[in-house]
């Protein structure tokens, strides 16, 4: 069996302050500072973006301590609304578990239905 462990969901939003004060409210999560700032190569080639450039916050879920997962909710400095997602659209970003042994899990995804893209 391979160790898994949920690690964050990602949201990209039009307006990331707002958001995240709603899950502070609502939801009683906790941010976890500093702010963040990304940018760079290594970004550009992770979105297939280009220039991309985005800004946010981690907010640790309610019920699971200090070590607990995390909601990233971003907003790229250019947003756009498109018929097939791309990695700059408003909503749902990706969501992340942790393994320690990747390429066995890859196998086990694949063998299941995924695809490399």
């Amino acid at each position: 069996m391979i160790k898994i462990k949920y690690a964050h969901t990602n949201i990209i939003t039009k307006d990331w302050k707002k958001l995240s004060k709603f899950y502070e409210i609502v939801f009683n999560c906790i941010p976890i500072p500093p702010k963040r700032i990304y940018q760079g190569e290594w970004l550009d080639k992770g979105t297939g973006l280009v220039n991309a450039d985005l800004e946010g916050i981690q907010l640790r879920l309610p019920g699971y301590g200090n070590n607990g997962p995390t909601l990233e909710i971003y907003q790229y400095s250019k947003m756009v609304n498109a018929e097939k997602h791309v990695a700059n659209q408003r909503g749902f970003g990706h969501i992340t578990f942790q393994v320690e042994d990747i390429a066995g899990l890859l196998e086990l995804a694949l063998t299941n239905g995924a695809c490399i893209v």
